[in-house]
């Protein structure tokens, strides 16, 4: 039995509630919201949850437990409409009142880059977000820094971005959990040993360090993989880190040059340089940047991006089991399926000896429920590639939703019809890898600098449909 260590006001509501707290095997996973450690407090009369300088109430309606890792992505909150005792928290009179150069719609990982990288090139910005800093998406990420190659546009992109977060590194506190663990592409034939030396070949001749392993020397490398894989890939640049700290820690950065932030502040209408909230309230800026994910095109019609359902499974800690990222060579095949639901293997280490589970994509699919179905089928492919998961227990799993554009690149830049509009989203599976190197090519944009890389691939005007505003 697990043991929730929580202020007895919030425990006894939890059974009043009652959330059972219990391991449960991968073997026989169903839908577990809770981990093993709790980081709850109270404070005043009020009941808070307080995690690493966020001060959040808690939903008197939806009261789920909540854990130090991973907490962002189950906790609900009721935000009040006042600051709430985080810094840098609008009120919501003072920014009805102000005018900004840029009001960011979004307060994900990429809304958070984006918000960064403009208040450090001198602008005032507002950002705001019907849910929390580093929910939405941000939440639902494994969290991978990963250099992949589809195409040459999406090699430029996240090669890009992880140098930006390599230079970042020194600066990240230790709550993002940046580890640069390097990345396995695992083979498991002569067939996917080819792609091995052409992935190996390709990222050689643009400056990417990589590794061809023979079954001998992966088996060495992870020995609880399988046994009779062919071999695989090492990258060893690739990183992980905790998604929704990375978020909050580009937030206050922001914030501590000015960036104003409002949560729980669902917006219905923007354009012309003006951002609507449901209750009505607008807030004005020079330029507003659609950084919603999978949501932007409800504010921005015509935009080419459907939903796609990930779920994501974590373990209970053991420590050595798995010392990179894992990735079967077979994913590529899935991930270019746009239409059909599929899974892959994939699994990555956690600083807490945790082991992360994924990964899955269904579309079509608009509730958030675990399917379990397609859980299963996750699982069942991960052990089969690493059997010793089975005997493992599961302590949650969860879904989340990711924006896929049709050639997997994102939308960053000017959004045809109207010149104050910028997209930021579209990201699907690498919206952490990519936030900087978005954040920075948008700005480029705004500001009418140089970019680094080229921009013409990312540029929403080569998939509009029909230009039309919600």
């Amino acid at each position: 039995m697990l043991k929730m260590q929580c202020a007895k006001p919030i425990r006894k509501r939890l059974r009043k509630r009652n959330i059972k707290r219990s391991r449960v095997p991968l073997s026989k996973t169903s839908s577990v919201i809770f981990a093993p450690s709790a980081d709850l407090t109270t404070e005043g009369k009020e009941e808070f949850a307080v995690l690493r300088g966020f001060h959040f109430k808690l939903d008197r309606a939806v009261m789920v437990p909540v854990q130090r890792h991973w907490i962002l992505s189950t906790l609900s909150v009721e935000l009040g409409k006042d600051r709430i005792g985080a810094r840098g928290y609008a009120l919501r009179d003072g920014m009805n009142a102000a005018t900004y150069d840029v009001v960011i719609v979004g307060a994900g990982i990429v809304g958070a880059a984006c918000a960064d990288e403009c208040a450090r090139r001198g602008m005032r910005v507002a950002v705001v977000d019907r849910e929390m800093v580093g929910s939405g998406a941000t939440a639902a990420g494994m969290g991978h820094i990963v250099v992949m190659d589809d195409s040459e546009a999406q090699f430029a992109l996240t090669r890009y971005s992880q140098q930006l977060w390599q230079a970042l590194r020194r600066d990240l506190p230790e709550d993002v959990e940046y580890d640069q663990c390097g990345t396995i592409w695992v083979a498991a034939d002569e067939e996917e040993m080819a792609e091995v030396r052409r992935k190996h070949d390709y990222y050689a001749q643009r400056g990417v360090p990589t590794l061809v392993v023979d079954s001998e020397a992966l088996q060495r490398l992870e020995p609880n993989l399988r046994d009779g894989m062919a071999g695989g890939l090492l990258v060893a640049e690739d990183a992980v880190l905790y998604p929704p700290c990375a978020a909050r820690f580009l937030m206050e950065r922001a914030q501590e040059l000015g960036a104003q932030l409002q949560l729980g502040a669902p917006v219905t209408q923007i354009g012309e340089g003006r951002v609507r909230l449901s209750d009505g309230v607008e807030i004005a800026g020079g330029m507003v940047v659609n950084a919603a994910g999978a949501w932007a095109p409800e504010l921005t019609r015509g935009m080419e991006i459907k939903k796609r359902k990930g779920h994501l499974v974590i373990t209970d800690r053991y420590p050595g089991f798995l010392r990179h990222q894992l990735v079967e060579l077979g994913y590529l095949k899935s991930a270019h399926s746009v239409t059909s639901d599929s899974v892959a293997f994939n699994v990555q280490p956690r600083r807490t000896g945790q082991i992360l589970i994924g990964s899955s994509r269904q579309y079509g699919a608009e509730h958030g429920e675990v399917d379990q179905a397609m859980l299963t089928r996750m699982l069942r492919r991960a052990q089969e590639y690493m059997p010793g998961l089975g005997q493992m227990s599961a302590v949650r799993t969860w879904t989340g939703f990711r924006a896929a554009t049709p050639d997997k690149l994102p939308l960053i830049g000017p959004w045809p019809g109207d010149k104050s509009l910028f997209l930021a989203t579209g990201h699907e599976g690498l919206g952490i890898t990519t936030s900087l190197a978005s954040a920075r090519i948008l700005v480029d944009q705004i500001t009418g600098a140089k970019p680094e890389i080229p921009i013409e691939p990312y540029l929403p005007s080569r998939a509009v449909k029909e230009v039309a505003h919600a």
